[in-house]
């Protein structure tokens, strides 16, 4: 029987989607994360030591990692989900695997890091320091370098409708959660990333996504469904 070891507002949205996509009998652990911290609660530790989330069962295998959580689960139950191994859109789709977690959520974590800095309570004399680093460390390197990958990704969506193929494949389903929570965070423009947009109501127009967010809980980062 298949587990998924859910976490409200995280990456483990995206897996739901995909058990829903893909019509799979599963069970759904919800937890929330602590209302101070914003962290997963510890409970998830007995699931995996990180105790982070997503995190899948299946009989005897614990699998963590969305990237590989979407691999397995394509290629254990709906190959035809995939390109064929050893082809060019195969290499593509395993290269978005990689990019989500491995280019584009480092930055994208890193304004989050500088906003919570620029937020946080300290000292008088340390408050327009620590401001003053977070601005300058995001104006010269953090936001040049979202801005550089969400153009990437845009102009690589030009003409299509999925990343790969002509229907959702792991690429879609890693990529979806970035891309949310960029848009949440205002760093994606109809004006500079229309692709990406519609990219994300495409997603959202899906009634798996939406059987999903039903599923799953709050999730912050939906676009809400257009018509």
């Amino acid at each position: 029987m298949i587990v998924l070891h859910h976490l409200n507002n995280s990456r483990s949205q995206r897996i739901l989607w995909l058990l829903e996509e893909l019509g799979l009998d599963y069970e759904l652990k919800v937890y929330q994360r602590n209302s101070k911290t914003q962290l997963a609660p510890d409970e998830l530790k007995a699931v995996h030591p990180l105790g982070k989330s997503p995190v899948l069962t299946d009989g005897d295998q614990t699998i963590a990692e969305s990237g590989l959580i979407i691999d397995y689960l394509i290629q254990t139950y709906a190959p035809q989900w995939q390109p064929e191994a050893g082809t060019t859109a195969w290499y593509d789709n395993q290269y978005w695997l990689h990019f989500a977690e491995g280019s584009l959520m480092p930055p994208l974590l890193l304004t989050l890091v500088f906003d919570t800095i620029r937020k946080s309570r300290m000292p008088f004399i340390a408050k327009p320091i620590a401001r003053a680093i977070a601005d300058r460390v995001t104006k010269q390197f953090v936001s040049p370098d979202i801005e550089r990958l969400l153009n990437f990704i845009n102009a690589q969506l030009e003409g299509r409708d999925w990343f790969i193929a002509d229907q959702p494949c792991g690429a879609d389903f890693q990529m979806s959660f970035p891309l949310e929570a960029a848009r949440a965070r205002g760093l994606v423009t109809d004006a500079q990333h229309p692709n990406i947009l519609r990219f994300l109501n495409q997603v959202a127009q899906r009634e798996a996504y939406q059987r999903a967010l039903q599923q799953g809980g709050r999730y912050a980062y939906a676009l809400k469904k257009t018509a």
